[in-house]
């Protein structure tokens, strides 16, 4: 049995800044949810230079839980894109993902991802469903322009490629991982781009989006609306 479950052995990446308020009780759930499954299992906190207690927190939950939880602190900040690369490096399962520590897509999610690339799939991400909510109307507008301008100037199919949410074969992740540079939220488009250029095998899974009220969001909305098209131009001019 210990040999099977060591076949399926599952990284998840943890990318943080400034998660102090609902780092904990994020935990609690991964945690949760996974022990009701038969997979083994490792957490990697990555800390992008909070400037809250973040840090006090991670440190405080990695010594409990050594056997399979560790961390990487960075010096400076360096972006979402980066922080996650961080982890993805030092990730040994063969299933390796990512998901944001707020669950606005829920961490009951994360075995729809293990069977989906255990049903041959390279890659498995979620595809958020949600309602629309009227106090976040133009960042919601904003994003939907996005997705439809991306897939045009990079003729890509994947529907929500912004997604905090994705977990890759580790072949396939250490392959796209060479080819993906950039170190902010460009990161997704670029990695789901080199996903679908190299032919691998992506399956976008509906999974409910419940926006949090009690989280101010690090995103600013038009400085990285310009950041995500300027990144495209520069993208798509380096690899026409």
């Amino acid at each position: 049995m210990k040999k099977d479950l060591d076949k399926h052995h599952i990284s998840i990446v943890v990318a943080c800044y400034n998660e102090a308020p609902h780092l904990e009780e994020s935990i609690n759930n991964i945690r949760a949810v996974m022990g009701q499954t038969k997979y083994t299992y490792e957490l990697i906190f990555v800390d992008d230079y909070s400037q809250d207690n973040t840090r006090t927190i991670i440190k405080r939950i990695v010594t409990a839980n050594k056997q399979n939880m560790s961390y990487i602190f960075h010096g400076k900040n360096i972006g979402r894109g980066g922080a996650v690369t961080s982890g993805f490096m030092q990730a040994k399962g063969s299933i390796i993902g990512f998901i944001d520590i707020d669950l606005e897509v829920d961490a009951c999610y994360i075995p729809a991802m293990i069977l989906g690339i255990e049903a041959k799939y390279d890659i498995a991400t979620a595809e958020r469903i949600y309602k629309l909510d009227l106090s976040k109307l133009l960042r919601h507008f904003l994003s939907k322009i996005y997705r439809s301008f991306s897939r045009f100037v990079l003729g890509t199919k994947s529907k929500d490629t912004e997604t905090g949410f994705k977990f890759f074969k580790r072949s396939v992740l250490l392959n796209l991982l060479k080819k993906t540079k950039d170190n902010g939220w460009f990161w997704d488009t670029e990695i789901m781009f080199w996903a679908e250029k190299l032919n691998f095998q992506i399956t976008e899974i509906p999974c409910l989006f419940i926006r949090r009220k009690d989280k101010k969001s690090t995103v600013k909305v038009w400085r990285d609306s310009l950041d995500y098209l300027k990144s495209l131009y520069v993208f798509r001019k380096r690899n026409q």
